[in-house]
């Protein structure tokens, strides 16, 4: 869902001026209280405004955090605070995994990236319009394989947690289905169905007719497509692997996959709009968009790719991260791309990892109930968070949001003075 985040966040309108950050220190033991303190204030001033029922954000750098806070409530009808160990979807933002994990199986000898999927896969996917030109992992790991997110993506993969009855008036303004329980199948027969020639949702429409890494085209099944292939090729599910290989290794303890693998009780009730719930739900393609975690846990996470892209990362070899955040595409690539939004995160792609025209390096996300954004600038080596649990579609909301990002951007110097 992540390019339809993107249509609301790209009016140049609504972005204000970006402050310089400034140089980031290595430790959290410098930041003065009295500066905390104010910017908890400012936050909680802009937040009044009532856009959002509850958010959280931070600010680290390669040491850590150095500053993290929640603010309004988790659930509105109990009034449960929104802290920084709340959890919740993230959305898009889950793609980012997808890259560390592929290139922890390569360097596991699992893989290459310029494999053919279908060396991995237990069915063929091929472009029709282009049968003889493979479709490599590389392709999907940087958008280029010509697979596109049709209907089926967003009327059969949100699968309810528990089955009830809808309020479709409250969620006519969402261009998802939510389907019951019982509709859940396995992400393998799923991506089957609709990619494999001979699968029961399969539409020729879900192949671009160009050919493989001709042209950037955004998509989560593809997405999707890519943590299929580490499972096949590791011999060890998506969601074990990660856990595995990047989640305890970072401490990540609140996080997980489903809503097995974490606390539920500490899950943030969603909104559609401030008024109106969405009820819990799942994704079937749940490496796209599925990730569950705190700021806190996702603080970790950001600070561990702070440090991967200046070589000193510890989930991945210095070469490996090298290569997660070379950039992969020209300008030839792209039909249309924004110079102008410092967070446009589709201007250009390492692996699964997202870049802006301004130096911003890392991902949006955005999902019923869900909007996140998670980047690190280039050159100062700090980075934001913001999760909310609320959509937002209107030109008010997006003020708010970017009053939060800009504050924080704001403080990002002085909190380390």
């Amino acid at each position: 869902m992540n390019r339809l985040l993107l249509l609301l966040l790209s009016s140049a309108f609504f972005f204000s001026c970006q402050s310089k950050l400034k140089p980031a220190h290595d430790t959290i033991a410098v930041q003065p209280a009295a500066f905390a303190d104010s910017l908890t204030k400012d936050i909680n001033e802009i937040h009044k405004q009532g856009h959002f029922n509850g958010l959280a954000v931070a600010i680290v750098n390669e040491g850590g955090t150095l500053y993290q806070s929640g603010f309004g409530f988790s659930d509105v009808q109990t009034k449960e605070e929104y802290s920084e160990n709340t959890i919740q979807t993230i959305g898009s933002v889950s793609k980012t995994f997808i890259g560390l994990a592929l290139m922890k199986a390569q360097e596991m000898g699992k893989l290459h990236l310029d494999d053919p999927i279908n060396a991995y896969l237990p069915f063929d996917v091929v472009n029709p319009y282009f049968p003889a030109q493979a479709i490599t992992i590389r392709h999907l790991a940087t958008h280029t394989s010509t697979i596109t997110d049709t209907e089926e993506y967003f009327n059969k993969v949100y699968i309810l947690k528990e089955k009830r009855d809808q309020n479709k008036a409250a969620f006519k303004e969402l261009p998802q289905s939510f389907n019951p329980p019982e509709t859940e199948i396995p992400t393998a027969d799923f991506l089957e169905k609709v990619l494999s020639k001979n699968g029961e949702w399969y539409k020729q429409e879900v192949f671009l007719n160009r050919q493989p890494g001709e042209l950037f085209e955004y998509s989560n099944v593809g997405a999707t497509l890519a943590a299929l292939v580490l499972e096949t090729a590791t011999q060890e599910k998506f969601d074990v692997f990660t856990t595995t290989h990047i989640l305890e290794p970072l401490g990540m303890s609140a996080s997980g996959w489903s809503f097995g693998q974490v606390d539920f009780a500490r899950f943030s009730k969603l909104y559609v709009n401030p008024q109106a719930e969405v009820p819990p739900y799942a994704l079937i393609t749940y490496p796209d968009g599925g990730f569950i975690t705190s700021v806190n846990d996702l603080g970790k996470y950001l600070t561990e790719l702070i440090r991967g892209y200046a070589g000193e990362g510890i989930i991945l070899s210095r070469e490996s991260y090298k290569e997660l955040f070379t950039e992969q595409l020209q300008a030839v690539h792209f039909t249309d791309r924004n110079e102008n939004n410092p967070y446009n995160d589709e201007y250009n792609t390492g692996i699964f990892m997202g870049f802006s025209a301004k130096g911003y390096i890392g991902h949006t996300g955005g999902d019923p109930g869900t909007t996140a954004l998670m980047f690190f600038n280039a050159d100062t080596k700090v980075g934001r968070i913001f999760i909310t649990n609320t959509n937002f579609h209107d030109k008010e909301g997006q003020r708010e949001l970017w009053a939060i990002w800009d504050k924080l951007d704001e403080y990002s110097g002085k909190l380390k003075e």
